[in-house]
Order: C-alpha cells, then sequence, then structure tokens
C-alpha cells in the first residue's frame, strides 16, 4: 500500500462524502479524485515523475491536498514549505531538496521571481489565484483527463520531505516514506473512535506535519470530513465549531488558551465537539482541566517530532490526562529513557526520550552525518528529557539540545544567530527561548555591538524579517556588553 492507492480507495469508498468544506465551497472526495488525477497528469506531462520532487508553499486551502495527493499518486515526493519561508530560504529549500517545481499563492510568487535565475533545478512554477495562462493552477486542476491510475511506490519509497532547522543552523529535509505516514493514518479511528461520521477543523497548517496528519491523512482514510481554516480568530472557530457541527478539533496549545480567555463564548452551540487534542508544544497543566470544565469537551495531549512523522505519543480518549503527561506511546512504537552512554534508565528518572518504530524516517535528504546523529541503532533520539512513570505515561522535563518551541514551531537558536551576526552593527550574538503563555516560548537575542556602533533595534529586526521567516524573528532584543 502507498499513499496514492490509500488515497485511491478512499475517494472509491465514500465518493458522496464531503471530504473538504473552504468558505463556501464543499468537495467531495469524487470532486476532489478528479482534481487531483487532473493535475497528477499535468505535472506529468512537465516531467514530473515517481521520485521526482515538487514543492509545495501553500496556506490551508483545497489546493494543498490536491497537490499533496496529486504527487502521491505520481510516486513523487511532496516537499511541503513554510508558507512564511523568506526568498533566502525559499532559495536554500528548493536547492537543497532538488525540487522540479513549486506550487505556490500568486501572492508569493514574487519571492520565486527573486531567486529563479539562480535555482538549481526548479524550472515549473504553478500558481493558486490565476484563472488563465500557463503558470495557473486552476486551469490544471480542470484541464482532464480525469483518470490517473497510482504508482506502484513501495511502503519504504519517500513520499514527503520536511524541513526542520538543524542545530548548526542549516534545515533538514525529513524524508518520511510512505509506510512512515500510512503507521499513522489510522490514529484517529484507533484511538479516538474516529469514523466517516466525523467532522474535523483544521487549523494548524497542513505544511507542519502534525497537522498533515491529524487534518488530512486520518480524515481522509476515514471518509470523514475537513473544515479549512486558513486566516482565523478565536470567534471564527467557535462559529466553525457551531455551524459546520465540528466533532474533533487539533490545535496549538496557543489556541486553546486564546478559546478559554475568550469572553461572550456562551452564546456558541458546542454539543458537536467530541475531543480536543493538543500537541506541537507544551500546555500548561493547569489550563487543562479548566479547559475540560469550561467548555464539556475533553482535551488530550500528545507529542511528536518531524522525524517521526510526527506522532510518538498521546493520552487516548478513554484514558485519564494525567497533569502535565503527554501520554502513552502509540500502537506501534517503542520509547525508553536513556542517559548519556544510552543505557536504558528505570521508570521515574529523568533521561533522553528515544523512540523506535514504523513512524521514525529513514534519514535526513542527503545528510548522512545528520543522519547517524540522531538515528542510531534504528532508535530516535529526540533530544528531549523525559521520564516514564509507574503506568508508563511520559512527562516531559526539559531539553537536551539547543531549541526553542514557539507557537509550534521549531527554532534552532544558531540558525537565528547565523543571521543576527552577519548585520553590520552585531559583534556577536546568543539566541535564548523566554517563557510565554500563548505561545510556549518566544524568540530572545542578547546582541554584543561592535566598538563604536549605535544600538538599532529597528534596523537589526528589518535585516532578520529579509531572511528569516516572522516566527524565528526575535521578539525581544536586548543589547549586553558580552555574552554569558
Amino acid at each position: 500500500m502507498n499513499l496514492g492507492k490509500m488515497f485511491a480507495d478512499s475517494c472509491s469508498t465514500y465518493k458522496d462524502n464531503t471530504a473538504l468544506v473552504y468558505e463556501n465551497s464543499r468537495i467531495s472526495f469524487s470532486r476532489m479524485d478528479a482534481a487531483v488525477n487532473s493535475l497528477a497528469n499535468h505535472l506529468k506531462s512537465i516531467g514530473i515523475g515517481r521520485g521526482d520532487k515538487a514543492a509545495l508553499m501553500l496556506p490551508n486551502t483545497p489546493e494543498f491536498p490536491i497537490t499533496y495527493f496529486a504527487c502521491q499518486k505520481l510516486g513523487a515526493v511532496a516537499v511541503t514549505l513554510n508558507v512564511m519561508s523568506t526568498a533566502y530560504e525559499l532559495q536554500y529549500l528548493l536547492d537543497n531538496s532538488d525540487a522540479k517545481a513549486l506550487v505556490t499563492s500568486a501572492q508569493s510568487a514574487r519571492r520565486f521571481e527573486e531567486i529563479k535565475d539562480r535555482l538549481a533545478t526548479c524550472r515549473h512554477l504553478l500558481l493558486t489565484e490565476m484563472d488563465e495562462g500557463p503558470l495557473s493552477l486552476k486551469k490544471a486542476l480542470e484541464a482532464g483527463p480525469f483518470e490517473f491510475e497510482p504508482s506502484d511506490a513501495a511502503e519504504d519509497d519517500p513520499a514527503v520531505m520536511i524541513y526542520t532547522s538543524g542545530l548548526t543552523g542549516k534545515p533538514l529535509g525529513a524524508v518520511l516514506t510512505h509506510g512512515n505516514l500510512i503507521s499513522q493514518s489510522r490514529l484517529l479511528a484507533d484511538l479516538f473512535d474516529g469514523s466517516e461520521k466525523d467532522t474535523g477543523l483544521s487549523l494548524i497548517p497542513l505544511f507542519h506535519s502534525f497537522g498533515a496528519v491529524a487534518n488530512m491523512l486520518n480524515p481522509i482514510l476515514m471518509g470523514a470530513c475537513v473544515v479549512m481554516l486558513d486566516a482565523f480568530s478565536i470567534d471564527s472557530i467557535f462559529k466553525a465549531i457551531e455551524t459546520e457541527k465540528i466533532t474533533y478539533m487539533t490545535a496549538v496549545p496557543r489556541v486553546y488558551l486564546g478559546m478559554l480567555l475568550q469572553e461572550g463564548t456562551e452564546k456558541y452551540d458546542m454539543s458537536s465537539l467530541k475531543y480536543c487534542v493538543t500537541g506541537g508544544s507544551a500546555m500548561p497543566p493547569a489550563y487543562m482541566p479548566q479547559f475540560e470544565k469550561k467548555f464539556r469537551v475533553p482535551i488530550r495531549e500528545g507529542y511528536g517530532l518531524t522525524e517521526a512523522s510526527p506522532v510518538c505519543s498521546v493520552t487516548r480518549l478513554h484514558m485519564q490526562q494525567k497533569p502535565g503527561s503527554i501520554g502513552v506511546p502509540i500502537p506501534g512504537v517503542e520509547a525508553r529513557i536513556v542517559d548519556d552512554t544510552e543505557r536504558e534508565l528505570p521508570r521515574g528518572e529523568i533521561g533522553e526520550l528515544i523512540v523506535r518504530g514504523p513512524n521514525v524516517m529513514p534519514g535526513y535528504y542527503k545528510d548522512p552525518e545528520a543522519t547517524a546523529a540522531v538515528i542510531r541503532n534504528g532508535w530516535l533520539h529526540t533530544g528531549d528529557l523525559a521520564l516514564i512513570d509507574a503506568d508508563g505515561h511520559i512527562f516531559l522535563k526539559g531539553r537536551k539540545k539547543r531549541m526553542i518551541i514557539t507557537s509550534g514551531f521549531n527554532v534552532y537558536p544558531r540558525e537565528v544567530e547565523i543571521v543576527l551576526n552577519i548585520h553590520p552593527i552585531v559583534a556577536e550574538s546568543k539566541v535564548i527561548g523566554k517563557s510565554d503563555l500563548m505561545r510556549g516560548e518566544v524568540v530572545k537575542a542578547l546582541v554584543v555591538k561592535k566598538e563604536g556602533a549605535s544600538a538599532d533595534e529597528k534596523a537589526i529586526l528589518k535585516h532578520c524579517r529579509t531572511y528569516l521567516s516572522s516566527y524565528k524573528i526575535p521578539r525581544e532584543i536586548e543589547f549586553v556588553d558580552r555574552l554569558s
């Protein structure tokens, strides 16, 4: 089985079910399948085939899953890129991934135009929001033919590549196979009693591994519906739950905290909502029972990382949510706590969390050294410190590696420091995480300016915006005499 065949089977089984809801559009499985097949034929006609890379830099709109599954039917690799990527970041990502095509919005096309003459392999561009012309994605979706036989890609063939920043500041492409992602596609059905009667709310970006698994792969396998929100407010979340009778939602803690603190929520009917899942960063334990009491809906916490496709553990729906716990390993996944010599530690002791299972990536693209640093003897070293209690529940206790998690996005300080240090007034810098209730952490920079230079925070932030996605940009800059 591969993702292309899985998608084709679901579209055949649930052809009359609504697959996607976006704004005023409702798209059935059969209509989605026709669009996927048309795009697959177009991509094939421009030379995209099995094993080739096609990059997607798209928001949470129907074009994302349609393009994603067109790649899967072809046996191509979908390289899912953060829509906040700057032109500077995009050039590296397209070249490093060997992408032959980029599918993005017309609004983002200027970033591609800035770098297109310097790209090594990316020669094709398809744009949303264009009705006609050779660059029109809409035309490619409507032109046909509307039949396409899925490739015979094997389970260990690459299906998706997702970039995650490395400790050295160089983004690394985590290669996820068909088997990796299929192992994740039944989590909602098996652990949360999901079925074709469910309607999920898609808030997490689909280019994020958590969003893709929870709000694309799982509902499509079940024949369920997904309501897609891209730019959203807390009020729009409540309106969507009431109007579309949402049965489950997955989100980062910031969203649930925003819902909890919102005034006037009693006017919304949330009775359809069966459960919520939080992940991406730690949910403050004290707020979880408050959320459950206020909205009369269970909320469960999970844990994962891109390199594990991403889910490793979660508290099941019919299991007690222990305060601060990220649950127990999902079926097929083993978890251990080890010391620096990789000796397994007894229950209750703190060490590094390592995991093993069918969800663990084969490695980083074109980087065997980085792969060997995190996957040893089949075990993925997460870099997170944790303990496992007597009941098998996992509790995170800190990080072994330098990393900041802000609103569910990973930021490696070294990447930000490299950008800061090329500014003409910066002698050296150090980037740290600062605690923040809504985001978990925000990025803070300690900067030593060059002798004789004036402190200019605005100039440094403008410089950062040129090179870094918005979530990586320091929220606070502190000028210091020296770094400790």
